[in-house]
């Protein structure tokens, strides 16, 4: 977040809580308007507010148990922490660290967030600290046609031995299970190996993402940060100032959920910061990318490129104002070409946008950041079940006037599987799901106080059939593959999900050379809906592939509601066998659309042990062609890649 905004934020909070508190005091104190409420910057107030009238609204505004316990030291403190003229630039430049750091340290207690047996591998892992060879290990063959090249996947993994919580007398903070730093998970093809082994060589590595906030922490050896999205208001508040007081940032840049390329250079990002320029070879982090400054807000996790250029598509959100702005980035990746304000009335967690050859496709979902709420005593980020959902197409380079917008079904939609212009109509093909989940269990508490329903599993003998949902909210959080069409003359909108209910998925992908143009074929991961409810997290075991062109069975289409359904295809694993971060990759010289492989990582859980699967897309349920054995656990994390790379060299 930028100096600006990080002002404008302070502002926000700091003096609607001091309003909240004056408010509920009233006219019990008859102050001079003129100094109520406390001001930011408020060097040009004739009246002074005395050190005890700060005080006095710090502490209604907050929380009394805070100053009960900070009364016995902080008297004497006070006045490097709250001076009588407080200038924000001057307070993020001159409050003394090490008071700062004492009042955290005696405030606030760091608690491990327990993991359940259910949950093992989402545990994280220490650096192996270099390349490790895994030729050997192979069961199968990497097939002749198969691109030399880097398969990454990142995550999170968070340091000090996983998520924490806070405790201190503004109640409790904890992060949500999409935090933690990223660590990169990266499996290296070069034809530079024996005959034997087919002529290839594979070897493996993984490593931190070494964002300012991981160098921080790491160079401090302790947690740092307090957690600033879960939990209490009050506490989420008090660590919002904090954070900011003491590292100029609410919360820590994690680069934990993607991986993609511009031309020619590799970044990590997760849509909380700017991306990380990375190493492919080594994966050692080279910094940040923000063309000078030219972007100074959050970035996309999904960038796109833009179909029949080499532009780059991005947008960003963020909880003040402007909530959402669109970019686009120069074919050679040095110049940010186009920057426009969405002047959205909210800020709404947009994790994806699309592409077609014309037009940015934008989701605006009722999942949403809100400050005011979050100083009203609510979430910081919540799904509105009431809320308005709409999808804005505009054009390449519009601005907000030119977007159309449509009106759809309310619904949660984080990924986007393809979009495309066909006819009148601009066709979106997503993973939509009625809840979100995110931000997920309070992992600090009870791991199940939203299982009971928006999580719970269906049928055990049909973990993936949700035909048997009997309560409004059961399967809510489970994600099914939805059609919108929007057409661009009438304004009229349809929507229809592609494969009815039966199939829960996710982490949808396609062959890369079809973004934003009509395609034939799609990619997901299937949900294991009995795994994912007993340990609370969502669970993967087995991929899918969907024909959108080819009818589902008659057998399927008998059933009434799958009338309309396309053929899926399922390559599922073994029992308590699951993957993270599939990937398609294209086969060399080929010619069809479906022409190549999925890579995945897949863990067994009963065995503890991390593999990685190839999987031959025309032939999708067959075996595995290949599974590669790693030299350590890879703990579950989001998004992967190919980057087909020649003769990869490791120095």
């Amino acid at each position: 977040m930028t100096q600006r905004l990080r002002v404008r934020a302070v502002e926000i909070i700091y003096l609607q809580m001091v309003s909240r508190g004056s408010e509920r005091e009233g006219r019990r104190r008859d102050m001079a308007s003129s100094c109520m409420p406390f001001q930011l910057k408020c060097s040009a107030l004739k009246k002074k507010p005395s050190i005890s009238e700060n005080i006095y609204y710090l502490k209604n505004s907050l929380s009394s148990a805070f100053m009960n316990k900070i009364q016995p030291f902080m008297m004497g403190k006070m006045e490097q922490v709250i001076p009588m003229k407080i200038d924000v630039s001057k307070t993020f430049k001159n409050t003394s660290d090490k008071v700062l750091d004492f009042l955290v340290d005696s405030m606030f207690e760091f608690v491990d967030q327990e993991y359940l047996p259910s949950q093992s591998n989402f545990r994280p892992v220490d650096e192996l600290g270099g390349v490790v060879a895994v030729t050997s290990s192979i069961r199968g063959k990497i097939p002749d046609d198969f691109p030399e090249g880097v398969y990454i996947r990142n995550g999170p993994n968070p340091l000090f031995g996983g998520f924490k919580s806070t405790r201190s007398v503004f109640g409790r903070s904890s992060h949500i299970w999409v935090e933690g730093e990223g660590m990169l998970h990266a499996l290296y093809f070069s034809r530079d190996g024996d005959v034997s082994d087919g002529g290839w060589t594979v070897r493996y590595n993984n490593r931190h993402v070494e964002t300012e906030t991981f160098k921080l922490e790491k160079q401090r050896n302790k947690p740092s940060f307090l957690p600033a999205i879960g939990g209490d208001s009050p506490a989420i508040l008090a660590a919002y100032l904090l954070n900011l007081l003491r590292f100029g940032k609410v919360n820590k840049y994690y680069s934990n959920t993607n991986v993609f390329e511009h031309s020619g250079k590799f970044y990590s990002v997760a849509e909380n910061h700017i991306p990380q320029e990375i190493d492919i070879i080594t994966l050692e982090t080279l910094g940040n990318w923000d063309f000078s400054g030219a972007w100074n807000r959050p970035f996309t996790s999904h960038a796109k490129r833009a179909p029949g250029s080499e532009e780059l598509v991005i947008h960003g959100f963020d909880a003040v104002k402007p909530y959402m702005e669109i970019g686009i980035i120069s074919a050679d990746g040095k110049e940010l070409i186009h920057k426009v304000d969405l002047k959205l009335s909210r800020s709404s967690f947009f994790h994806e946008l699309g592409t077609t050859e014309r037009y940015n496709v934008l989701m605006d979902f009722p999942l949403t950041f809100d400050i005011n709420r979050l100083v009203n005593g609510g979430p910081l980020l919540e799904y509105n079940h009431e809320g308005y959902a709409r999808i804005g197409v505009m054009p390449r380079y519009g601005d907000a006037d030119s977007i159309r917008w449509f009106k759809v079904e309310p619904n949660c939609t984080f990924h986007i599987i393809n979009s495309f212009e066909d006819g009148d109509e601009v066709v979106v093909w997503g993973c939509k799901a009625l809840d979100s989940i995110i931000p997920g269990p309070d992992m600090a508490s009870t791991q199940f106080g939203w299982l009971p329903r928006k999580f719970r599993p269906t049928s055990p003998s049909k973990e993936n059939d949700h035909d048997t949902i009997s309560s409004v909210d059961d399967g809510n959080l489970f994600s099914h593959a939805y059609e919108w069409r929007l057409n661009m003359q009438s304004g009229e909108v349809s929507e229809r999900y592609l494969t009815g209910k039966r199939f829960c998925m996710d982490f949808p992908m396609i062959n890369g050379a079809f973004s934003g143009v009509k395609n034939r074929y799609g990619y997901a991961q299937v949900v294991d809906s009995v795994a994912s409810s007993a340990s609370g997290m969502l669970k993967y075991n087995g991929l899918a592939k969907l024909h959108f062109e080819e009818p589902a069975d008659v057998s399927l289409r008998s059933e009434g509601q799958l009338e309309e359904a396309i053929k899926v295809e399922t390559h599922m694993f073994k029992e308590n066998n699951f993957c993270t971060g599939a990937s398609f990759v294209p086969k060399q010289g080929g010619f069809e659309e479906d022409d190549g492989w999925l890579i995945t990582f897949v863990h067994n859980e009963v065995t503890n042990i991390s593999h990685v699967y190839v999987i031959e897309t025309k032939k999708f349920s067959n075996e595995p062609v290949a599974k590669i054995t790693l030299p350590c656990r890879v703990p579950y994390g989001f998004h992967g890649a190919f980057m087909p790379i020649s003769s990869p060299t490791y120095d």
